[in-house]
């Protein structure tokens, strides 16, 4: 089909081709350079060479260019230009016209274009988008459109009905278009708007007049400003009156305030946060004025004829609050109730900053009690009456119905099966009872205690429970009180104590090894078995007389050769008779016993763990909560040291295994360390690792729960480590005989 430009668009005026006799529409999709794309069989080179010249213009020589089509190669990338255009202005005297900003955007991808103009507050034009994204038409006649060659800075294009004149672009743009060999001028200066400029001489000349004010100017200008102020109301002194927090806005558009009530939780209050709507506040407030008291001024202008004062001569103005009037620690009056400013928020501050000059934003304080803060009077319990418990009779007092005493749940998770044994004696005027030996257990996990007889040969007492288990109280308590009880704690066991058990006196004279191993793991909880606390006693004890210490109980050490290695060393009796001589009661059986284990130069055995035991441990605790990330746990030993077949030492072991949160104990990770094979340099294979906490590969027979630190490995008989002690490691241990050489020197 062709046509003409000077004959219009219509039926009749439109040549059509005599050779077509095919109108129908053969379409089918084809792949060019891998892309389905919908092709016409029709078009012949020709039709191509007049499309590249006269349809959609190219950089590039005919048949010659990017392979993938423009849709694919620009895809949403967009050429963005800085024009303007002058619309004339008749009705405004002093501007013949104004300058009106734009935006030209090409698509590269369609060769589609769109102008919008920048929204402008308050400018009092529909702005925004002016010609909507489509192909431009050339304002020739011809069916052609407008193309990127049409656009470049220092130019003009029409565009409909409109010209306009291109001054700019941005840097992507002018990138673009100098890579294809396009020659981009610099940025154009846009002419100044004429209605603009007297805009802003109208706004000038109203500034320098105090006296009138544009409240359409201040709303322009200070549209959405709004000042913040924390303040309170201090209305304590009326019935159930309380401090009332406050947010004051301020508004700068017209000078209105509006007051919003921050209401605590649990105030009890559930009445709107509007504490004042928005409205002006007049500074000085003299009461409501009652029914009548509103009246209006005449003025007798004849005899007899009278008219309303329109003007307001005898009226008085109305001062109101304004921005000036506002800062932290101003008092303003609200109808009658006094609101104190105390602090502001960060616009505020900068506006007053520079309007005002002011730098000092320190913020008040508060009166009255915090906020959220309930006072609760303590529940004074009546006396304990004897019967029952002192748990029964507090969860009677506390509440009508009955409820068992709660229990530490956490406490007997934790500690279940934790015992500590103590051999005692007892202290009793009868030989017979003083020869009787008992084995008093302490249970960590409630605080209870329990009293076994061991029974002798022909001694007339039978073995077995002395006393069962049960919570036992301090001596010398007065019972009868509100308050509960002291009991028995860990801290009231050591070797050498004395304990008052259901009116027998005991005294603690041994104890088993895990006790022992307890009480050293925790230092702090155990005085008793502070090693560096006791030596610090025993430090301070022997500084005075170190030589003389030493000089007595030098013929008393020997050499020994204990492991293939001389040591010198000194009886368990030897030490003790030594360090009772030096502090006397400052020292105490178990502390002996303790510093006798650390300095004993016996080696205890070592300890060897069930290997499947501990891996049905394993597969147990990680079935139990669940865990299954395998591929986490090798990616990061693989991050760690790059080969999942070599070692890893023992301490980045135990991290890796924290920071993939295995659920595993640290008890139960050193045993589990302690049964996996290990190199020459004592590093852990990771392969073995692997293989041993992998629960679905390598299955494990399941067990009963145990207890981690107990059960796992197997008991050993009661080692007498502590009957030798090196005396020089516990000389070196206190130290005095380098600062005795320092002095000296």
């Amino acid at each position: 089909m062709l046509r003409y430009p000077e004959l219009p668009f219509l039926p009749g005026f439109v040549m059509r081709d005599p050779n077509k006799n095919r109108f129908h529409l053969s379409q089918y999709f084809e792949v060019r350079n891998g892309i389905s794309m919908l092709a016409d069989n029709e078009r012949t080179a020709d039709d191509k060479f007049r499309q590249i010249l006269h349809g959609k213009p190219s950089f590039y020589p005919p048949f010659e260019g990017p392979k993938l089509p423009p849709w694919v190669a620009y895809d949403k990338k967009v050429l963005c230009f800085h024009a303007y255009f002058k619309e004339s202005l008749n009705e405004v005297f002093q501007a013949s016209h104004q300058v009106r900003k734009v935006k030209i955007l090409y698509y590269l991808e369609d060769g589609t274009m769109q102008v919008s103009e920048p929204r402008i507050d308050n400018s009092g034009l529909s702005q925004g988008c002016i010609v909507s994204r489509q192909k431009i038409p050339r304002t020739n006649g011809s069916c052609e459109y407008l193309s990127i060659l049409d656009l470049n800075v220092d130019s003009t294009i029409q565009i409909f009905d409109r010209v306009y004149f291109v001054s700019g672009c941005d840097q992507f743009t002018r990138n673009f278009l100098n890579r294809a060999g396009v020659a981009v001028a610099d940025k154009q200066e846009t002419p100044t708007d004429p209605g603009q400029e007297l805009r802003k001489k109208a706004a000038m000349v109203s500034e320098k007049v105090p006296f009138r004010k544009d409240k359409l100017a201040q709303f322009l200008k200070n549209d959405r400003k709004v000042l913040l102020f924390y303040g309170y109301w201090d209305d304590r002194d009326a019935m159930f009156g309380d401090v009332r927090d406050l947010n004051i806005y301020y508004f700068l558009a017209d000078d209105t305030i509006q007051i919003k009530e921050i209401f605590p939780r649990n105030s009890g209050r559930d009445a709107p946060p509007t504490f004042l709507t928005r409205r002006k506040i007049p500074r000085n407030f003299n009461g409501i004025q009652s029914l009548g008291q509103d009246t209006f001024t005449v003025l007798n202008v004849l005899e007899g004829r009278y008219v309303p004062d329109c003007l307001g001569i005898g009226t008085k103005e109305v001062e109101y609050y304004k921005a000036n009037d506002l800062s932290i620690g101003a008092h303003i009056n609200v109808y009658g109730r006094e609101v104190v400013l105390v602090d502001c928020d960060p616009f505020t501050r900068e506006y007053y900053r520079t309007v005002h000059g002011i730098e000092d934003f320190t913020p008040l304080k508060r009166p009255g009690v915090e906020r959220n803060t309930i006072v609760n009077s303590e529940r004074m319990l009546p006396p304990f009456n004897g019967w029952g418990t002192h748990e029964d009779s507090e969860s009677n007092c506390k509440t009508v119905e009955q409820k068992p005493p709660k229990v530490d749940f956490h406490k007997f998770i934790k500690l279940d099966r934790y015992m500590l044994r103590f051999g005692a004696r007892m202290i009793s005027d009868l030989q017979e009872n003083r020869e009787r030996l008992y084995v008093i257990t302490y249970y960590l996990s409630d605080d209870t205690i329990s009293v076994f007889e061991i029974g002798a040969r022909n001694s007339g007492f039978k073995e077995g429970d002395f006393f069962k288990r049960a919570k036992v109280l301090l001596p010398h308590q007065n019972l009868l009180t509100s308050e509960r009880p002291r009991i028995y704690t860990p801290q009231h066991f050591f070797i050498g104590a004395t304990l008052v058990i259901n009116d027998f006196t005991f005294h603690l004279i041994s104890a088993d090894e895990f006790a022992l191993k307890y009480m050293e793991n925790s230092p702090f909880e155990f005085p008793k078995a502070n090693v560096d606390k006791i030596m610090s006693k025993i430090r301070e004890a022997l500084r005075p007389k170190y030589k003389n210490f030493i000089a007595k109980y030098l013929h008393k050490v020997c050499e020994s050769k204990l492991d293939g290695t001389n040591v010198s060393v000194v009886c368990f009796e030897t030490m003790r008779d030594a360090l009772f001589d030096l502090l006397g009661s400052d020292i105490t059986e178990h502390e002996i016993v303790t510093i006798a284990r650390y300095f004993s130069a016996e080696t205890p055995p070592a300890i060897v763990c069930n290997r499947d035991l501990i891996r049905s441990t394993v597969h147990w605790e990680l079935n139990r909560n669940l865990w299954d990330d395998m591929e986490r746990l090798e990616e990061h030993l693989y991050h760690l040291i790059g080969d999942v077949f070599g070692f890893i030492s023992e301490n980045t072991l135990f991290k890796a295994i924290r920071a993939c949160r295995l659920p595993l104990k640290p008890s139960l990770i050193r045993n589990m360390f302690s049964v996996l094979n290990r190199n020459t340099a004592g590093d852990i294979s990771v392969q073995e690792f692997l293989e041993f906490v992998n629960v679905k590969r390598y299955t494990s027979p399941p067990i009963q729960p145990v207890n981690l630190d107990i059960d796992v490995c197997p008991k050993l008989p009661a080692t007498q480590t502590g009957r030798l002690i090196d005396w020089n490691n516990f000389i070196a241990k206190i130290g005095l005989e380098v600062e005795l050489k320092h002095e000296t020197e």
